[in-house]
């Protein structure tokens, strides 16, 4: 290894550094680390390591000193303290440009570490508090603080970088080396902030409470005091929601995305719209148990049905708006079968994003090169609703919508049917889901007009009103939020509609409920707002 020479010249001690250089490798996951240890050998470096990583370089038949045998202390407390020794962490802190620290080397016998290789414990798999490392990350953040003339390396993907710089100019350069730093100390707090979470969590917690937990946000009714956002790069984009844009998706450190496990099948490359509307259909396809489709066009569902078989739940959803459907987005809660894309094939669409594909519907499908399709699980619900707003964020629980009737208010004469019941579960769900001002109409498990996003309920309602037309008639009415006037609700009667859902609340309500009397229709009230900006 290196070793500090004392010279004297003219009665003053020197201290010169002979640089026979020296890496410490201590990973829990191991991928790697022998040919990683042999290729540093190679170069003539010393390597010192510890534990199972000490014995899985020595079986490879490469001469590695182990930690014990440097420091003079054997592993105690059952593994707790190894590395924890100043003659490894005066080792990587050492600065050898300052004259004092070279002093305090000789003095204690201490060889400078010039590379450090460490990965910590799997605390995010199986939580608990022997897996909560110590050694590893005060030697990864002693290393990433020295990075002027220590290397620390976290993740194995960047072996082969560090050892191409090593091969050209038998050093890593000063640039790579504060990138690797800087990784290092998003590592250990990324691996902090889950070790936190835990504790908020309590040690006991479970797996589903820990899941639920977003943006650093314990679960229950309260919201957070502070919120540490930790979000990673997960996905560049093609461009955000213009082509000038620049756009990527980001993942909260530990967290699930049901995005990192599907399976781009066919098309391009995905858009910031086509992220933000896929999210959208597949979260509300998920709200139907029954075979459903759903049919979203900037960010508001445009179709949406549920039938006996999935190639019907999508003809039915197409049906609603074919006009809108152009250039939307298409989720389907089943399989895709060969007659399903042979219905979809011939309509311009962005995305289609299903379970899985049926061999013949995907060589269909495959035909429409621009096209992409999407295998994927079932959608996760964040604890918490995050909106940027200037110096900050806007905050909120998500949204969850009580189909319970038992809670519900039939507040006219008239009394809804079971199948208008069933129709008005299905166009509250629907309704939910809709930009706001929202109003939903919807027949025999199918939306048959969608008015969104307007100033005016009145106008939500006509505009629902003329794209279901004539399958108005004896079907259901949504609305997001109550009716502040009758005018809404007369446009409804007008078209054909025989029952209303809604929240209530508004100091017209006995206005409004006398005129769905006056119509003949039944109302329920929910007494739950479901806005949506």
């Amino acid at each position: 290894m290196g070793v500090i020479v004392l010279m004297r010249a003219s009665g003053v001690m020197h201290l010169r550094w002979r640089a026979v250089p020296t890496a410490l490798l201590s990973v829990y996951d191991k991928t790697g680390v022998t040919e990683f240890a042999a290729a540093l050998a190679n170069l003539g470096w010393d390597l010192l390591s510890s534990g199972g990583t000490a014995r899985v370089i020595r079986e490879a038949g490469i001469d590695v000193t182990d930690v014990a045998d440097l420091t003079g202390v054997a592993p105690i407390l059952g593994h707790r303290v190894v590395t924890l020794h100043p003659k490894v962490h005066g080792g990587i802190l050492a600065d050898l440009d300052n004259e004092s620290h070279r002093a305090d080397l000789a003095e204690y016998g201490i060889e400078p570490i010039a590379l450090v290789v460490v990965n910590v414990y799997p605390f995010q798999d199986a939580p608990g508090i022997e897996l909560i490392d110590i050694g590893g990350p005060a030697m990864i953040r002693a290393a990433a603080k020295n990075h002027g003339q220590v290397t620390v390396l976290v993740d194995r993907d960047d072996y082969d970088t560090v050892l191409a710089e090593l091969r050209a100019s038998g050093e890593v350069r000063a640039e790579t080396r504060r990138r690797l730093a800087r990784r290092a100390f998003e590592l250990t707090a990324e691996y902090d902030r889950g070790v936190a979470e835990w504790f908020a969590g309590g040690e006991d917690a479970g797996d589903v409470e820990r899941a639920a937990v977003s943006a650093g946000a314990a679960v229950g009714t309260e919201l957070p005091s502070m919120l540490r956002l930790d979000a990673e790069l997960a996905t560049p984009l093609r461009y955000g929601e213009n082509p000038h844009q620049q756009g990527a998706r980001y993942r909260f450190a530990g967290a699930q995305s049901w995005w990192d496990d599907a399976t781009q099948l066919g098309g391009k490359e995905l858009s910031y719209l086509n992220v933000y509307d896929t999210e959208a259909a597949w979260r509300l396809v998920h709200r139907f148990d029954e075979p459903a489709a759903v049919i979203v066009k900037h960010a508001n569902p445009c179709g949406v049905a549920v039938a006996d078989t999935i190639a019907d739940a999508y003809r039915l959803a197409h049906e609603c708006d074919p006009v809108s459907a152009f250039g939307g987005i298409v989720a389907l809660n089943r399989p895709v079968p060969v007659e399903l894309a042979e219905a979809l094939a011939p309509v311009f669409t962005e995305v289609v994003v299903a379970p899985s594909f049926d061999d013949d519907a995907l060589a269909v499908l495959a035909e429409k090169k621009n096209l992409r399709l999407l295998a994927a699980s079932e959608p996760g619900l964040p604890a918490l609703d995050l909106r940027s707003v200037d110096g900050g964020l806007l905050v909120q629980h998500l949204d969850r919508v009580s189909l319970d009737v038992d809670e519900w208010d039939v507040v006219t004469m008239a009394h809804p049917s079971e199948a208008q019941w069933a129709d008005l579960r299905f166009a509250w769900t629907v309704c939910a889901a809709v930009s706001s001002n929202a109003i939903v109409f919807a027949n025999d498990g199918r939306a048959i007009g969608i008015g969104a996003g307007q100033q005016n309920r009145v106008d939500s309602a006509r505009i629902a009103a003329q794209r279901a037309g004539d399958r108005a008639t004896g079907g259901v009415c949504a609305s997001d939020a109550f009716f502040p006037f009758r005018d809404g609700l007369d446009v409804a009667a007008a078209a054909g509609i025989g029952a209303v859902v809604q929240p209530g609340g508004s100091v017209r309500d006995a206005d409004v409920i006398a005129a769905a009397d006056e119509h003949g229709i039944a109302m329920v009230f929910t007494g739950e707002r479901h806005f949506r900006h």
